[in-house]
């Protein structure tokens, strides 16, 4: 066993708790640590951009949210399995900090915690707490906020950090915009790693709908389900506009550097890395997020007059048009929604989370 200190990170299987977690391990492992990732099955697919160096561990996990009523009886009893196999662990090999993101199967390293006393931290990344985090945040000695404000428990004091982006965008932060003009420009539409679909209902035909002097100098990247590309695909060529619809793009920072508007969903991983390269943007909360923290999420660029947002239930083609066009027809107003995006960006979110955890280990509370 090496002398170098432990960090164990827990982390469930989203991307959105996922992303922050392998760029704090990132960080940490070049600073000398070990790192430990504990997570279930599902989350142990998504590990494959963590450093090789990290061990992968599963626990024993659930949630009350999937499986039929036999399921949810044996939830209780395998994560109070998961924290006995937790509480065995970190005596076995005792970390000098635990780490959680968020996700059910960050309860048993961080109950182990508590039980062992060993300093310990949550990260948020929307502006509302997720429901284990809402159960922990009284119960660690300190609590990083990827959004700010986020809204947190009476007595629970937040630390304001933002959330850690991947290196691809970092190497595109701040980078100058082209405001729009009467040449070709680049609408930019996303809505998770999966699509959204009421983006793909109503997006195309808002396009259809814009002046002709805009629309024919715009090309699309739309990021749509597998399901839904082909008729996003026709309603674009019907219109004699120039799309590429795809399920995923794996070029995402290339393109919204390039972009002089985005259409995206408000999760906290689009938020940020809208705020760190700098773009305006019309933001559509998903009405189904728990506590409604797409919402909260976008309060950051709204309130700094970087993005309009538009609820789902507001949300239509006509609408959506003219936002668009007011936008891209006034190119000194687009310029400035860039520089306020920009001016929320917190592209030093990984080195805030490696202060505050080296400020644990040295009995340091913020």
């Amino acid at each position: 066993m090496g002398k170098e200190p432990l960090l164990l990170i827990a982390a469930g299987g989203t991307g959105g708790h996922m992303f922050p977690a392998q760029a704090l391990a990132e960080a940490m492992v070049r600073k000398g640590w070990r790192v430990k990732l504990s997570t279930d099955a599902r989350g142990a697919r998504y590990a494959g951009g963590f450093p090789h160096v990290v061990k992968v561990e599963q626990v024993a996990s659930a949630t009350f949210a999937r499986g039929g009523a036999l399921a949810k009886l044996a939830v209780p009893f395998r994560i109070a399995a998961g924290i006995l196999g937790a509480v065995w662990g970190q005596i076995a090999d005792r970390p000098a900090v635990v780490v959680g993101f968020g996700g059910y199967p960050t309860i048993p390293a961080l109950a182990a915690a508590w039980v062992l006393r060993r300093p310990r931290m949550i990260h948020e990344q929307n502006g509302v707490l997720g429901r284990v985090n809402t159960l922990f945040a009284p119960r660690v000695d300190t609590v990083a906020c990827g959004t700010w404000p986020t809204s947190l428990p009476p007595g629970v004091t937040g630390q304001p950090t933002g959330n850690p982006v991947r290196q691809a965008v970092l190497d595109r932060a701040g980078a100058p915009y082209i405001p729009p003009g009467d040449y070709p420009m680049s609408l930019v539409v996303i809505g998770g790693s999966q699509g959204a679909r009421i983006l793909s209902d109503v997006v195309p035909e808002a396009v259809a709908r814009l002046p002709e002097g805009l629309r024919r100098n715009l090309r699309v990247a739309h990021q749509a389900r597998e399901e839904d590309i082909a008729r996003v695909t026709e309603t674009y060529d019907a219109a004699g506009i120039r799309a590429e619809v795809q399920p995923f793009f794996r070029d995402i920072p290339a393109r919204l550097s390039e972009a002089q508007l985005v259409i995206s969903r408000s999760g906290a991983s689009s938020v940020a890395d809208i705020s760190i390269i700098g773009r305006p943007a019309i933001l559509i909360p998903f009405a189904a997020a728990t506590g409604d923290h797409q919402t909260a999420n976008a309060r950051g660029l709204t309130e700094a007059e970087a993005a309009i947002l538009i609820p789902e239930k507001q949300l239509d083609a006509a609408t959506l048009s003219g936002h668009m066009a007011a936008i891209l027809s006034q190119p000194e107003a687009a310029q400035r929604m860039a520089a306020n995006a920009l001016s929320q960006g917190r592209p030093d979110a990984t080195l805030r989370l490696v202060t505050l955890v080296e400020a644990l280990v040295q009995g340091v509370t913020p």
